[in-house]
């Protein structure tokens, strides 16, 4: 298997802060059976899973019985966990957290060259489905473009889709990379568009147009916390730029909590973020659909 994350000495400086210790029920959104988290972390416990040596962020323990915990309170059935760079390519934690649950839980790794065709298919027999890179600043830019070629042509054979990370005013330039990816890929977090730049705004009138075109092309109506002016509740400004999100490919949008949400100082209420999806999307039948069957598309849960 490809090399894990050495050891931690203890006790561990931790960088930010960790989510709420309890979650509100939502007030005004039942979920349906086997509605779906597609897009939320787990983080450690350390002890267990070290995390990454060339980290930017250290966070607190977030591990998978925290999360068991969050989804009863929110009433959730599933999950896709997506490695974060605070554990780099070490994905044990994730797998682990997938062991529990397997027919609940799918996940997306973060890999590099020195994986081997047996560590693929130990990841795609625990539920991996697809391989993530970060291209935002804060997390360390764009990844190595002749790696992220290669490793997007072994995976495509695995049926596995891509997940982009992406900061709004970088769109632009990776246009013809999306356009040359061979298998379908997700956009992270609307692309990370700015709620204050409004609808008009050119990333997110790219970001429409590409989902319109491309029926390759998802897209994560997630993290309203981190696109709403000033990082508060009860993100307003949120609303019409996810409902044009959905209004541009309904059977290509998933929703997350991205739980535990990392580099956040204003820690959102998962209950509230899932209130939020009713006001974004007042049918309950699309609603259901991005819960429940747009993540099966991608993940087969249970199959």
């Amino acid at each position: 298997m490809a090399i894990k994350n050495p050891p931690h000495e203890f006790p561990i400086e931790r960088t930010v802060p960790g989510p709420r210790s309890e979650a509100s029920a939502p007030a005004s959104v039942t979920p349906p059976p086997l509605a779906c988290d597609a897009h939320c972390h787990v983080f450690g416990p350390a002890e267990s899973f070290p995390f990454s040596p060339s980290r930017s962020y250290t966070p607190p323990d977030s591990g998978i019985d925290d999360f068991f915990a969050l989804q009863d309170r929110l009433g959730l059935s599933r999950a896709v966990f997506v490695q974060a760079s605070c554990h780099g390519t070490d994905n044990s934690a994730m797998v682990d957290a997938i062991g529990r649950a397997p027919q609940r839980f799918a996940g997306v790794a973060m890999i590099d060259d020195s994986f081997t065709d047996d560590d693929l298919a130990h990841l795609h027999a625990h539920n991996v489905r697809g391989i993530r890179f970060n291209f935002v600043a804060h997390l360390g830019g764009a990844p190595d473009m002749d790696m992220f070629w290669r490793l997007v042509h072994r995976v495509a054979p695995l049926g596995w889709h891509i997940v982009l990370h992406l900061d709004a005013k970088d769109f632009a330039q990776y246009s013809s990379v999306l356009d040359d990816i061979p298998v379908p890929y997700i956009i992270d977090h609307m692309a990370r568009v700015p709620a204050a730049d409004g609808v008009d705004q050119e990333p997110l009138q790219l970001l429409l147009e590409r989902m319109r075109t491309d029926s390759k092309c998802w897209v994560k109506i997630s993290c309203a916390e981190r696109l709403t002016e000033g990082r508060i509740a009860p993100y307003d400004d949120v609303v019409p730029i996810a409902q044009a999100v959905v209004a541009a490919a309904p059977d290509r949008i998933l929703w997350g909590t991205d739980w535990p949400h990392p580099n956040l100082v204003d820690m959102p209420d998962e209950g509230h973020l899932l209130d939020l999806l009713g006001r974004i999307v007042p049918d309950e039948t699309l609603r259901n659909q991005i819960l429940v069957d747009n993540p099966q598309v991608l993940y087969e849960f249970g199959s």
